[in-house]
């Protein structure tokens, strides 16, 4: 099998000049199409042999992120404990290094995959686990009753800290749902989506935003203008004909 050239370390890529580079070393050093194309590339396949629970435990928003940072050299391979063992191996061939036990930093390795479960006679709809479920498998309104889509949950567990009232559980994945492993490219599918979604409103909403400032502005300056007129008028009225 061929192997990639090993991933430089991070204490290797901290290494700092001791003068500073002049611009012909700076223009040496900028990455060019090609070497960006390789990056892209490798990231992509290091996300293909990821879980995609999209759990954060690895220290990144997502799966992707992490995949990022390994192929640039700023993450490690044992930092994915839903992947576990099986994942680090195929990294650590991938990326031609030496495997390692998994990080007891990041967690440690499920024995087995779990979905999550809410007690829904106790769910108050505060819709913090909507908002914090990756892949949308949580449905519901705010101040209603909320669920979980069993086949699409990732077992990322970010819904449980944010429950006020602990109404939710995981519980073992049922067989009759779909591989983890099936399920793993609708996962990325799916964040992929909300992660786009998310930015389009906070675009929308920063556009609000501004345009709210603009308007204040102009109503401030209509205002000023209007008072303006007022102590004109007055001044007029206060002028006495010359006699």
């Amino acid at each position: 099998m061929l192997k990639l050239a090993t991933v430089p370390s991070v204490s290797s890529m901290r290494d700092k000049p001791s003068q500073p580079p002049s611009r012909s070393q700076l223009l040496d050093k900028a990455p060019d199409n090609a070497s960006v194309q390789h990056a892209n590339s490798l990231a992509a396949r290091i996300d293909a042999l990821l879980p995609q629970t999209q759990c954060a435990r690895c220290g990144y928003p997502g799966c992707r992120p992490y995949a990022e940072a390994l192929a640039n050299g700023s993450a490690d391979i044992n930092q994915c404990p839903p992947g576990g063992e099986a994942t680090i191996e195929a990294l650590a061939a991938l990326l031609g290094v030496a495997t390692k036990p998994l990080n007891p930093a990041n967690g440690v390795e499920a024995a087995i995959f779990s979905v999550a479960l809410i007690a829904e006679q106790d769910c108050i709809g505060c819709f913090k686990c909507v908002l914090a479920c990756p892949v949308d498998a949580i449905v519901g309104a705010p101040k209603l009753m909320h669920t979980v889509i069993a086949a699409q949950c990732s077992s990322c567990d970010l819904c449980l800290p944010v429950c006020p009232v602990d109404c939710i559980t995981m519980i073992p994945r049922s067989n009759a749902l779909p591989e983890p492993s099936v399920m793993a490219p609708r996962w990325r599918s799916l964040f992929d989506a909300q992660q786009q979604r998310r930015a389009r409103d906070e675009a929308a909403l920063e556009s609000a935003r501004r345009q709210q400032r603009v308007d204040a502005l102009k109503t401030r300056a209509s205002d000023i203008n209007i008072q303006a007129s007022i102590e004109r008028a007055r001044a007029r009225r206060s002028i006495k004909p010359a006699s």
